[in-house]
């Protein structure tokens, strides 16, 4: 195999792990809890500037080309743990605004809305974030400790992305399956049921919302270390929405099912469009993308809502069913004859 066909497979491997780290914080957000999180590339965001921003060093260093705040050099993985805390760090004030008193539907709105402002600001602000022309020249993570070929790192690259996406997917099925994420989907399915037993949903909210925000941070922090590069127009609001496509298709709060919905949307889908052939006005493919993606979204919302893997509803037995397995039970005991025998005397 060539160099440039590993890269290209290092290349998918690298992406379908950032985005199922991502997908995977919102189907806990969206699939798990029920908040509509239209936001949800901002946390992404986040969690890339800041692991880029400390990683580069300050921004005087090399020739001061680029302004950014908070530039640091800290070794490997500090740099993705900050971006992770950065991810859950924005996700609490954005939901203590949203989610608080507002309805779901409005909750969307302003979510939408706040994902918009962000993006024209830090584009149009060249001092804070450097503008549109964003952060370069990010290094890759022990490149120069490891002194392998190319080729070679970029493996090692794509192995730590997978083992970093399994470690995850455990720490997602201890959540959705543990208590916390039995109560978030309470709330998810009658809210009003969830109060009246002394649920806070409040609290649920912010949990889902914090822990949701920061796997999109260790996702974008997980990007911007193998691209060495990070732009506001990367982070556009409908990215959110390729995201939210591949939860419902795959099946939302079912974690396998969006594992399925990532490679089926994301990857499969959007590498399948580049290979077409060149037709039309240039950027009529990129449009076709958007197109197909859309389209898939409305026949599956149409026809199977519930998604490729559907979401696996916990079934408990009723009380008639449990009184005859108790008797199935005790008629399969075998009488004690010394019970008998004593009886008998």
């Amino acid at each position: 195999m060539s160099a440039a066909s590993q890269y290209y497979v290092v290349t998918l491997l690298v992406f379908a792990a950032v985005d199922l780290l991502a997908a995977w914080g919102l189907n806990l957000q969206f699939g798990v809890a029920g908040l509509l999180s239209f936001a949800f590339v901002l946390f992404q965001a986040a969690g890339a500037y800041v692991t880029a921003v400390t990683s580069l060093g300050p921004d005087t260093a090399n020739g001061g080309f680029q302004h950014y705040l908070g530039g640091s050099a800290l070794p490997f993985p500090l740099p993705l743990l900050a971006g992770m805390a950065a991810g859950a760090a924005l996700a609490i004030p954005i939901g203590l605004v949203t989610l608080r008193r507002l309805r779901s539907d409005y909750q969307a709105i302003a979510l939408l809305v706040m994902s918009i402002i962000a993006t024209d600001i830090i584009t149009n602000d060249q001092g804070l974030f450097n503008g549109a022309a964003g952060l370069s020249l990010v290094p890759a993570p022990l490149a120069s400790s490891i002194g392998t070929s190319t080729v070679t790192y970029q493996w090692l690259f794509a192995a730590f992305a997978i083992v970093l996406t399994g470690a995850a997917y455990l720490v997602m099925r201890r959540i959705t399956h543990s208590p916390l994420g039995r109560t978030m989907r309470a709330m998810r399915d009658n809210e009003q049921a969830a109060v009246s037993l002394g649920k806070n949903v409040v609290r649920l909210r912010m949990v889902a919302f914090a822990v949701g925000g920061a796997m999109a941070g260790l996702s974008g922090g997980l990007l911007v270390q193998f691209v060495g590069a990070w732009a506001p127009s990367g982070w556009l609001y409908p990215e959110t929405f390729v995201l939210f496509t591949a939860v419902i298709i795959g099946g939302t709060g079912n974690d396998v099912g969006v594992l399925v919905g990532v490679v089926l949307v994301p990857v499969v889908l959007a590498e399948a469009t580049q290979f077409l052939p060149s037709i039309g006005r240039p950027g009529l493919i990129d449009a076709l993308q958007w197109i197909l993606i859309g389209v898939l979204l409305i026949v599956f919302l149409w026809l199977r809502p519930q998604g490729i893997l559907p979401e696996r509803k916990r079934r408990f037995p009723k009380q008639d069913e449990i009184d005859r397995l108790r008797g199935r039970r005790a008629a399969l005991v075998p009488a004690d004859p010394s019970v008998d025998a004593g009886t008998g005397a």
